[in-house]
């Protein structure tokens, strides 16, 4: 036992030092008396421990067809004395109250002061009673991660409000396809459970180097952390603006080496246009799908394999809004250079209505949420949820119909909606039949809309 606990701590400080030299191995062989792993683990964990917030959320949403308000908790770790909580997008994504359980007891109401779907983090501020600072973690630096080095997950997994879990980190730059916008993740073996989103990647030095966001267990456990050098910019660009101020360009990247695809293109250095969005600055720049990007702004830009592919886009995402920036690019064999002139992004994701007695809700198109809709209608609205049982499912509405006009009123917004719809439950009386017209998989349909039942009250 006393052979294994030594060769534990040799394991252990090696990956606290990391691959230090010569110098660095008689250091770790003159303290190996000194060093345990559980002195390892509980001088990170105490680092961070008190920093770790339990947070429970009440939010709306719309899915089911009406207004539903929802419990959900999560976790978030503090990382100012003043009480700014790092923690996921998805935890506080329509809050309307969060509340935290701080390390010691107290229970504060919070604050969200902003978010980015893109890369799923927020930022919230507690409510302190007083201007005495709160204990916060520090951001530590995760490009210095290896594979193999140990790592703890903590947060409230499961609802209950505080534990910490031990692993390594399995991968360092991990490509989630549809899920990797902006950053690669970290991979790690630690636990990470429902209820973990939000709570802190820490390192054996007691730092901060990731943001636990998402956990599966396929053949083994597996979890992935926003890593804190993403962490830096959303942090301060959350707190200085409220949101993260992305350019848009409407580039669709592929690297040169795409193996899920199949597709091999020539050269070594360059990127290669996938496709460029419809009305984009890309496109009306004059790139075209197979076209290889050598420069952006006078910046020689490569993505060989997928990996490669989140850092350019978090590139282009940085270009300063409405100011052109030289493309450099090879077209066949010729070498080009045009400018594209990059706007703000924007919202991600359209607001959200609902009508009750019609038994529905309705949600604004946007093009990077709703891209299948956005094809069809570029301003518009449509069919968010359907009740079941209710008013617009009896008269054959579905979820996904974009709304061309209600009642022989044009659609195109949802005060639109919202004015036609008061004045509709305001005569209900007198007529309880509304005509809608909608685009279905792009053919137009009228249904004819009965809510004289109120099931509400049923």
């Amino acid at each position: 036992m006393r052979r294994f606990g030594f060769i534990l701590s040799v394991v252990v400080l090696m990956a606290c030092l990391g691959c230090r030299g010569v110098q660095g191995a008689a250091s770790a062989e003159n303290h190996l008396a000194a060093l345990d792993f559980r002195e390892v683990v509980q001088s990170a964990k105490d680092k961070v421990f008190p920093a770790v917030v339990y947070i429970k959320v009440i939010r709306e949403t719309y899915e089911a067809g009406r207004k539903i308000s929802q419990e959900i908790s999560g976790s978030g770790v503090i990382v100012s004395p003043e009480g700014e909580v790092l923690t996921n997008w998805h935890v506080v994504d329509k809050a309307v109250q969060v509340r935290c359980l701080l390390y010691d007891g107290r229970a504060m109401d919070a604050e969200v002061v902003g978010s980015d779907k893109d890369t799923d983090l927020a930022v919230v501020r507690l409510k302190r009673p007083d201007s005495n600072p709160l204990p916060c973690a520090e951001l530590g630096d995760s490009e210095v991660l290896k594979e193999g080095d140990f790592v703890m997950a903590m947060g409230a997994p499961w609802g209950l409000s505080r534990s910490v879990s031990i692993g390594i980190v399995s991968c360092t730059h991990r490509f989630l396809p549809e899920s990797s916008e902006y950053s690669l993740w970290l991979q790690t073996d630690a636990s990470i459970s429902p209820g973990n989103s939000g709570g802190p990647l820490v390192n054996t030095d007691g730092q901060v180097v990731g943001i636990n966001t998402l956990g599966m267990a396929m053949g083994g456990d597996m979890g992935f952390s926003v890593p804190s050098n993403t962490i830096r910019y959303i942090l301060a660009q959350i707190s200085e603006f409220g949101k993260v101020n992305w350019s848009w360009t409407g580039l669709q990247l592929q690297p040169l080496r795409d193996f899920d695809r199949n597709m091999y293109f020539e050269g070594t250095d360059g990127v290669i246009v996938a496709e460029t969005d419809p009305e984009s600055p890309a496109r009306h720049a004059g790139l075209l799908p197979r076209d290889r990007i050598l420069e952006v702004g006078g910046q020689p830009i490569s993505a060989v394999t997928s990996e490669n592919l989140p850092s350019l886009r978090r590139l282009l995402g940085l270009l300063p809004k409405g100011q052109p920036a030289d493309i450099k690019f090879i077209r066949g064999e010729k070498v080009m250079t045009v400018q594209l002139t990059p706007r703000e992004k924007g919202k991600v994701e359209g607001a959200e209505l609902d009508c009750p007695r019609w038994d529905l809700t309705v949600k604004q198109i946007n093009q990077f949420d709703n891209p299948e809709l956005y094809f069809h209608r570029k301003e518009g609205v449509f069919i968010y949820g359907v009740k079941s049982p209710g008013n617009a499912g009896n008269a054959g509405l579905r979820p996904k119909d974009i709304i061309v006009s209600i009642d022989g009123r044009e659609v195109k917004t949802l005060d639109d909606v919202k004015k036609i719809h008061a004045e509709a439950i305001e005569n209900v009386e007198k007529q309880h039949r509304i005509m809608f017209s909608v685009l279905r998989n792009g053919l137009l349909r009228q249904m004819v809309l009965d809510f004289s039942r109120d099931y509400e009250k049923e």
